[in-house]
Parts: structure tokens; C-alpha cells; sequence
């Protein structure tokens, strides 16, 4: 392995082999990540679909997103641009997040994100932060259908080299360098000092600890997915490993509709169980309410 545009080949190239997509999309914003990933695609699946995202959140969007399909017709990719409307709750960033994802849904096949191994480190940093569990922890998948991320284990480094080794010249989103967003502070402040206390590798070892918990997570989910009982007998629950107890009301809640648990709300549910000293309702993502009575656990709509 000589050097940037090799280590992003051979990344790209495990992944495809591996995963064996019979569609292949490349989702490309114009910045170093996300091009190195297109050249690559380009070269091992020539004519893969690149779609670009416009935002419509800056001045110069639609010249950015034009410039970025463009480079990617020149690298022999089926290039379009879908623009997209970024509203709803949670702030500009998580709306913009929602809606680019929304566009990039394939009715079918996978489509590749430029996520690297800073990506991951950033995100596991994040959720250990927010005390958000160990979901959020386990940060990102490689291969999460319809999303592929077959770059994770390469450095953003290397994708910024290989593109200067391609002759590509990337867009750089100049909201990567706004302090305000607080993944710009952890990239820009935070990591470099815990790389420079730690002596390095700190990125590496992120990415590592994110791996080791979702392979415990992956093991507690399928024991959760296994369990033979009746996920709304409270007393049947209680008898149950906290750690198991809380995966299986979280996919009994989710086959019940309800979207977006976070770590708090699934505490909240489990104390139904765990703690029951007659308690309310816990409110719930989606307008519902989770409750028991009689012993038992239901969930249901909030009546307006």
C-alpha cells in the first residue's frame, strides 16, 4: 500500500467485495471525503450513480452542488443534483441531516457515504458527551443498508492527499470551520488536544472502542430479539439482566410505532418496571405514552 489514493482503494474495494451491491449510488458533496470515495467508485464500478445534495443553505449552493456533479461526470459517474428543503425541529444542522438523508434513499441497493475515521471518532465523542448509551457510542456502521461508509477506517488525511494525488481540488464547506457547530470544536479543539495529551492515536482508538461496543450491542440485541416472553409483563421483565431488560422494551416499543428513542426515555420505560412505585405515564416520542397497570406495560397514543 504506497500511499492516500491506495489505502482509499483498497478500503473501498474490501467493502464492495464484501458487501457485493448489485446498485451502487455515491453520495457526493463536493468536499475531499466524498470525492476521493467518487474517483475511487468510479474506477472499480464505472458508471455508479453520484448524487449531489443542495441544501439551498448558502449563497452558492446550487454552484457548488453543479461543480461537484460535474467532477463527478468527469470521473465517469451517472451524476445528478436533487436539492432538497432544510426545516423541522432540532436546529439547522440536524434538519439539514434529515433532509439530505431523505434525498438519498434508494428505492433499492446502497448508497456510499464518505464517513472517515475522524467521522467516527467525532461521533463517538459526541454520544460519550451527551451520555446518550452505548448505541450512540458504538458510533457509526460500515454497513447499515441502505447506507455503506466503506471509508471508516481511513483517515481524513488520506482522503484530502488522495485527492491532491487524483488532481481533484475539493470544496471546502466553510461551515467546517464555524465554531459554533460543536463538531467543528471537537474536530478543531477538542481531538487535538486529546491527541496531543495522549500522545496520539486517539482517533485509532475511538474507532476501536466504537467497534467493541457494537459487537457487545449486536450480541445483547440478538439475545433481546430472541427472548421468548411477553415484553409488557412487568413482573416477567424484572426477572431480566437490566442490559437485556432495556433492548427488549426498546424493540417492543419501536414495533409499537414509536420513533426516536433516546437513552432517557428508554431509563424512563424501564422504571416502569424496575422502580414501580405507581408512577405516571412516560411521555414518548411520536405522541405517545407508555404506562402500566395491573402489572402489565402498555403503550398508546396521547389523546389531544
Amino acid at each position: 500500500m504506497n500511499g492516500p489514493v491506495d489505502r482509499v482503494r483498497v478500503a473501498v474495494r474490501r467493502f464492495l467485495a464484501e458487501h457485493r451491491p448489485e446498485e451502487l449510488t455515491v453520495a457526493v458533496s463536493g468536499g475531499a471525503d466524498s470525492l476521493a470515495l467518487a474517483a475511487v467508485t468510479a474506477r472499480l464500478r464505472p458508471g455508479t450513480r453520484a448524487v449531489v445534495v443542495d441544501h439551498g443553505l448558502q449563497e452558492d449552493s446550487a454552484t457548488v452542488a453543479a461543480r461537484a456533479a460535474a467532477t463527478c461526470t468527469d470521473l465517469g459517474l451517472r451524476a445528478e443534483v436533487r436539492t432538497v428543503v432544510v426545516d423541522g425541529p432540532g436546529g439547522p444542522e440536524a434538519a439539514a441531516r434529515r433532509a439530505r438523508y431523505a434525498a438519498l434513499r434508494p428505492e433499492r441497493g446502497l448508497v456510499l457515504l464518505g464517513h472517515t475515521l475522524d467521522d467516527q471518532a467525532e461521533t463517538v465523542l459526541l454520544g460519550l458527551g451527551r451520555g446518550s448509551g452505548p448505541r450512540s457510542i458504538a458510533g457509526m456502521r460500515a454497513f447499515d443498508p441502505p447506507w455503506g461508509r466503506p471509508l471508516l477506517g481511513v483517515s481524513r488525511a488520506d482522503t484530502a492527499a488522495a485527492c491532491a494525488e487524483l488532481g481533484l481540488t475539493p470544496w471546502v464547506d466553510p461551515h467546517n470551520a464555524d465554531p459554533a457547530y460543536t463538531r467543528v470544536r471537537l474536530r478543531t479543539e477538542v481531538l487535538p488536544l486529546l491527541e496531543d495529551v495522549l500522545q496520539g492515536g486517539v482517533a485509532d482508538a475511538l474507532a476501536r472502542t466504537a467497534a467493541q461496543l457494537r459487537e457487545d450491542c449486536d450480541a445483547l440485541d440478538e439475545l433481546a430479539r430472541s427472548h421468548p416472553g411477553d415484553p409488557r409483563d412487568a413482573k416477567e421483565l424484572a426477572d431480566l439482566p437490566t442490559a437485556l431488560r432495556r433492548r427488549v422494551l426498546r424493540l417492543w416499543l419501536l414495533d409499537e410505532g414509536v420513533p426516536e428513542l433516546s437513552d432517557s426515555h428508554l431509563r424512563r420505560v424501564d422504571a416502569l418496571v424496575a422502580e414501580w412505585h405507581g408512577q405516571g405515564g412516560v411521555w414518548l416520542p411520536g405522541g405517545f405514552v407508555a404506562r402500566r397497570a395491573h402489572g402489565r406495560l402498555r403503550v398508546e397514543p396521547v389523546q389531544s
